[in-house]
């Protein structure tokens, strides 16, 4: 059996690998789990899972990390911070990989990651997108559409508000639950393929923020205003409300890039991983009903 890595293995995505590789019968020995703290991962080393110390901003140390690894998975890192961090460490770790003689590569990336992308972070992936195919590895890219899940970061305010400021348009977003990421990452890094392919994946149905809404509403009980702004009037709209200043270019720019079309993206790729269709926005509302109405 190939040694399977996951690197990131204690974020959120990363968690949800690991349970489906372990779910798939993939032998704990045969899993490596990477993560700048291994003390976060003692559940899943006793299981006998491989865990090791992996920090992406120390590439001299990446090569050990990634040592006996024959498939690995690279899940994006949380360094969005404008200033090309994140593509620095996610190059380090492709050289390591190819160093620590990896065969094979499966990237986490983002739909649409083209030069001229509203989404502040578009280049990252891009440039790491570049570092993969360059390498000479084999390869799969996943271009992950946003999460269901993200939605926590708002839509609480909103239910509580009635209100849902937006600049979004006519634009749709194409959202699916981390978990179907999880799985379609886990499908694709325990088979044997080595054909370089990239997919983009998916929800099941393209939706506004006007139609989201009306749903949630539906669903959750809550009745919910649209209001549309300019991208200005909504940037200066979070900043009066507190929004982190690094997080406000991200967020407008994740509106911009709606409004526009780079989101309006319909695949059956989840499926064509999975087996299973993506979880659609009515049952995330349904089972987080709760949590979302806090």
């Amino acid at each position: 059996m190939s040694k399977l890595l996951v690197t990131g293995a204690s974020g959120k995505l990363g968690r949800l690998v690991l349970d489906n590789l372990l779910a798939k019968g993939v032998a704990a020995a045969d899993i490596i789990a990477t993560t700048r703290d291994t003390s976060k991962l003692g559940d899943y080393a006793a299981k006998g899972v491989d865990v090791r110390k992996a920090d992406f901003n120390d590439a001299a140390s990446l090569v050990a990390a990634f040592s006996g690894a024959d498939r690995l998975a690279l899940i994006s890192t949380d360094a969005i911070d404008g200033e090309g961090t994140r593509l620095k460490q996610q190059t380090a770790a492709v050289n390591a990989a190819k160093a620590a003689g990896v065969k094979h590569i499966v990237y986490t990336s983002m739909p649409n990651p083209h030069k001229d992308s509203k989404i502040t972070f578009a280049g990252d992936h891009r440039g790491t997108e570049e570092a993969v195919k360059a390498s000479g590895l084999s390869y799969t890219i996943l271009r992950n559409a946003w999460y269901h899940e993200n939605l926590f970061m708002s839509l609480p305010q909103v239910l509580a508000s009635g209100h849902w400021y937006t600049s979004t348009g006519d634009g749709k977003v194409n959202n699916l639950a981390r978990a179907d990421c999880a799985a379609a990452l886990a499908a694709v890094l325990a088979s044997d393929t080595t054909e370089n392919k990239t997919y983009t994946l998916t929800g099941a149905e393209k939706m506004t923020t006007a139609d989201i809404a009306a749903l949630a509403s539906e669903v959750l009980g809550k009745k919910i205003e649209v209001i549309q702004l300019t991208d200005e009037q909504l940037e200066g709209g979070m900043r009066a409300a507190g929004v982190p200043d690094f997080l406000v270019p991200f967020l407008v720019g994740f509106e911009a890039n709606t409004r526009i079309g780079d989101a309006d993206i319909q695949t059956d790729d989840v499926e064509l991983l999975t087996g299973k269709k993506p979880t659609a926005f009515r049952t995330f509302f349904e089972e987080n009903k709760a949590a979302l109405l806090g």
